[in-house]
Parts: structure tokens; C-alpha cells; sequence
């Protein structure tokens, strides 16, 4: 039989099960590895990057300055600069890369022989480390001693300046992401191998063509892979620094050997991305607060940026 507990009025309340307590502990027990790696990889970073970013820290000497790193941000012109170049890559080579690896998978399954083939073909990309890719994808676009120069001279076409033309160096950073882009046709591959083959026979019935057939059945039906590869692709462009140093050294000759200057962005700051403005503040100039502050700002960009993302594809499902 139950026990139960009387108020000061005299009210039957229901004692508390005593295991209610032992099945908390034990929940927390559980979560203690994801608890604790939280706290010391995100939430303790965080919280030192924002104390951080009101102080002036060379990394060996703290001066309290307020505002001061808030107010120098505003302005900082190169950082300005490496805003747009961000944004621009965000506008330009996210929806490209979406677009792109869609398209090669839809390809891909419509192949009717060597299907496992041109899988890995278009996947191995993917998985050419960042800093070799980037090396062999400016040497393969040199104007002067370039293969894909010599392509277009033997046919009568010029060979742009690819990483040594400000107008150009962007776009050539879109060309080597959509190069890479066999890990997301991988994901779209498998979302549209999941489509029911039994909506498409059904829509044939109907008289519905492939275009049709795309909008009104393919793409509602991997609407969810598609806002994560739009919301994947925007954080990583956010922190889109690997290639775009590498790029611009390889094009400028700069190299870390001793007396060597480098100016971040080559050509004329065409490719300074905003993470690579970060690291040059907190690694080569040693201005570790005023890196603090880049680094606070990225955050709340990516966190506004995906909420954003979110928002719009749940809409769109609603609407649905």
C-alpha cells in the first residue's frame, strides 16, 4: 500500500518515490563524460575568450582596457575586409558547393554502368588532406607553367592569373572547393537513393516529367539534407582559413624562413578570410585580447547565421 504525507490541512499528498533521486544520479552519472568535456573544451574556452577580449594580453602581461579591443575592431579596416571576403565566399561558394554536389550525385544515379567507379572518382577529392590539395590546385592554375594554362593556350583561350589577380583569387578558392566537393555528394547520394521509387512511378503515371518530377518529389523529400549541408557549409566557410593561407602564400613565394615578411591575403587582400585575420592577430602580432575579440565575434556571426538557416527551413517544412 501506498504511504502518503498530510499537509497542515490535512490533505493526502503522495510521498516522493526514494528511487526518483537514484535514477537523477545515475542520469548525471552517464552524462558526466559529455558534461565534463563540454565544460572544459567549449564552456571554459568561452567564458576566458570573452574575459580575455577586455584586457590587453600579449600573452605574457594582463592590462584591463575595457572596451578598448571592442572599439579598435570598429575601425580596423583589414578586418572589415575580411569580413566581405567571408561573406562573399559564404554567398558565393556555399550554394555552389550545395548545387554542385547535388548535381554529381543526381548524376551519378542516373549512371546505368561503372556507377561504383565514378563514386570514388568524384570522391577522392574529399580526402586529399587541405594543404596538399591547395598546393597541387595552385600549381595545376599557374598562368605560366600550369597544365591547365597550356590547355587553354593550345586552344586559343588566355589563362587568368588565378591566385595572383585580386578579381580572380576568390573565384579560384570557389573552384578548389567545388574540386573537394565528393563529401557532399556522398550525403546526397545516399538521400536520393532513400526517395521511394514508388512517387516517381507515380508521378510518371500522372504525366509529370523530370523537372517535375525534381522539384515536386526530390527535392521535398531530402529537404532535411539539404539544410544540413547549407548549415554545415556556412560554419565551415565562417572558419575558412587552411586554403586561403595556403593559396596565398604559394602565390606570393612568401615563405618562415628568417627575415621573410608575409602579408595574410595575397593578392592585394583579396583572400584575407576572417579566421586568417584571427590567427595574425593572436599568433604573429601577439595581440591576444584584440584576437579574443575576432574570436567573440565569429561565435555570435555563426550562432546568428545558423539560427537564421534553421528558422528559414522550418518555415519552409511548415509551409510544406
Amino acid at each position: 500500500m501506498a504511504t502518503t504525507t498530510f499537509g497542515r490541512r490535512g490533505a493526502a499528498e503522495p510521498a516522493r518515490p526514494k528511487g526518483r533521486h537514484r535514477g537523477s544520479l545515475v542520469a548525471l552519472l552517464y552524462l558526466s563524460p559529455w558534461l565534463v568535456g563540454f565544460s572544459v573544451f567549449f564552456g571554459y574556452p568561452l567564458i576566458a575568450t570573452v574575459y580575455f577580449s577586455f584586457q590587453r594580453y600579449d600573452m605574457f602581461t594582463l592590462e584591463p582596457v575595457g572596451w578598448l579591443n571592442y572599439r579598435y575592431f570598429l575601425q580596423d579596416e583589414a578586418a572589415w575586409t575580411s569580413i566581405r571576403n567571408t561573406l562573399w565566399l559564404v554567398v558565393v561558394m556555399v550554394p555552389l558547393r550545395v548545387l554542385f554536389g547535388l548535381g554529381v550525385a543526381q548524376l551519378v544515379t542516373k549512371l546505368k554502368a561503372g556507377t561504383g567507379f565514378f563514386r570514388t572518382v568524384f570522391y577522392l577529392p574529399s580526402l586529399v588532406p587541405l594543404v596538399a590539395g591547395t598546393l597541387g590546385f595552385v600549381y595545376l592554375l599557374n598562368p605560366g607553367t600550369g597544365p591547365v594554362a597550356a590547355i587553354l593556350s593550345a586552344i586559343g583561350l588566355p589563362s587568368p592569373d588565378w591566385f595572383g589577380d585580386p578579381a580572380w583569387a576568390k573565384p579560384g578558392l570557389t573552384l578548389l572547393a567545388l574540386w573537394s566537393v565528393g563529401d557532399l555528394m556522398v550525403i546526397f547520394l545516399a538521400a536520393l537513393l532513400d526517395v521511394p521509387k514508388q512517387l516517381y512511378e507515380a508521378a510518371a503515371l500522372d504525366g509529370a516529367g523530370a523537372w517535375r518530377q525534381f522539384f515536386h518529389i526530390t527535392l521535398p523529400v531530402i529537404r532535411p539534407v539539404l539544410m544540413f549541408a547549407a548549415v554545415t557549409g556556412v560554419i565551415q566557410t565562417l572558419q575558412y582559413f587552411t586554403q586561403a593561407m595556403v593559396a596565398a602564400r604559394v602565390a606570393s613565394g612568401g615563405t618562415d624562413s628568417a627575415g621573410s615578411v608575409f602579408v595574410p591575403g595575397y593578392p592585394d587582400q583579396s583572400t584575407l578570410t576572417f579566421p586568417e585575420w584571427l590567427f595574425h592577430q593572436g599568433f604573429r602580432d601577439f595581440a591576444m585580447g584584440y584576437a579574443c575579440v575576432l574570436a567573440v565575434i565569429l561565435f555570435v556571426v555563426s550562432m546568428v547565421f545558423t539560427l537564421f538557416l534553421l528558422r528559414q527551413f522550418r518555415g519552409l517544412e511548415e509551409e510544406a
